[in-house]
Formats: structure tokens, sequence, C-alpha cells
């Protein structure tokens, strides 16, 4: 009989891409909460190397990282494909999925900036909205097409994460220049937000944005002390 857990903790978008990757395939799973601040014995065991979530654990044998989590269950659940047949797009997929991974961590980490740090990378992150609408996105209605893909759930913490950043430090990392900028890139936030599987597996704001509140307190007394 097929085994299957999750270790992942409740903030990260990077527990969540995997979630709503298993959800969309229909992947019977056991979620195991982690407590990074006290890691347990099965995550020590599973990831020794770098110690951190989410690690997917198929019968006994563990795989992390998420974007490595998202290929392999691609390939070890076929049904219900969330990368195209045609190879040319999905290297299209790929190239978007690297280039976000690449950006998220600056992105996830702007709650925990001060000051010319968070100057510099909010000037940086201020050109993606163009980039990722024009180049990516298109006339579509998500990357992948008229259905969502593993590059629509390494985009997602756009929809709710961001978001919630932005209103932790007061600052818009990906502020329009106009109420009409970036239209297609909205109606993809909605689309994604409004698909039944990923609305119900969604983090609750407020409840994040206390904890992003938390975090950024921590890093400001820290600063000062």
């Amino acid at each position: 009989m097929e085994e299957v857990k999750l270790l992942g903790v409740w903030p990260s978008p990077y527990s969540y891409r995997v979630i709503w990757a298993l959800e969309l395939k229909g992947v019977k799973y056991e979620y195991v909460k982690e407590d990074l601040a006290n890691k347990s014995d099965l995550l020590l065991r599973y990831n020794p190397i770098h110690q951190k979530v989410p690690v997917l654990v198929h019968n006994e044998k563990p795989i992390a990282e998420s974007t490595v989590i998202l290929e392999c269950s691609e390939e070890t659940w076929p049904h219900n494909p969330l990368l195209p047949t045609d190879p040319h797009e999905r290297a299209f997929a790929r190239f978007w999925i690297k280039f976000l991974d690449d950006k998220s961590s600056t992105l996830l980490g702007f709650n925990l900036t001060v000051g010319e740090e968070q100057e510099n990378a909010t000037k940086e992150q201020r050109e993606l909205p163009k980039i990722i609408e024009e180049q990516g996105l298109g006339k579509k209605k998500y990357f992948g097409g008229d259905k969502i893909g593993l590059a629509d759930l390494v985009f997602g913490f756009i929809t709710v994460w961001l978001g919630v950043l932005e209103e932790a430090t007061a600052v818009k990392v990906m502020k329009p220049a106009a109420a009409d900028d970036f239209p297609r890139l909205q109606v993809w936030i909605e689309n994604f937000r409004e698909n039944s599987v990923i609305k119900a597996n969604l983090p609750d704001p407020r409840e994040l944005l206390a904890h992003s509140k938390r975090k950024r307190e921590v890093l400001l007394e820290s600063k000062i002390a």
C-alpha cells in the first residue's frame, strides 16, 4: 500500500506549493506539521543536509526542495498532469519556475529587511509585474494555458503572501503605477485563488499578517539592540 507523508510548516509558501500539487492530483497523503524551532527526529532523518521543509516521503523514500518535489510528483503520479506534454511548453514552464524560484527568496525575505537593504530590494522587485505579465502570462489564463500547472503553483505565493508582506512593511513591492496596470496579472491572481482546490487550501491572510508582523518586530528590536 502506498504511503505518502508531507513534512511542512504552516506559514511556508514552499509547503503550500506541494500541498496544492498533491491536492490537484488527488494524491492521499498525511501532513506532518513541523516546528522549525524544535525540529523533529523525522525531519532530521529525512532531510539531514538542509533540515528544512517541505519534505515529501513516498514509501519511506524522502525528497527535499519544493521544486524537486513538484517535478518528482509529476513523474510519480502522471494523472492530472501539471506540466504540458509539448517539449517546448514544458521547457517554457520550467524556465518560469526557475525564474521565480530565483526571485522568491528576495521577495519572501522582504519583511526581514530595513533601510537601504529594503530600498534596494523594492527597486529590483518592482520590475517584476511587467516581466511576469508580458513575458510569462501573455494572453493565457494560466502560465501553462487553460489550466493550472506547476509554474502557477510556484507563482502562487504572489496571491496571498506578497500582499501580506507589503502590508506588514507598509511598502508596496509590486505597486502598479496606475489602477489599471497589469490587468492580466490581476486576472490570473483571481483565477488562481478561485480554483476550488486552491481556495480550499489557502492560509488565512489575517493569521499570516500577524505572523509577519511578529517576525518583523523581532527583527527591528534586534537592529536597535
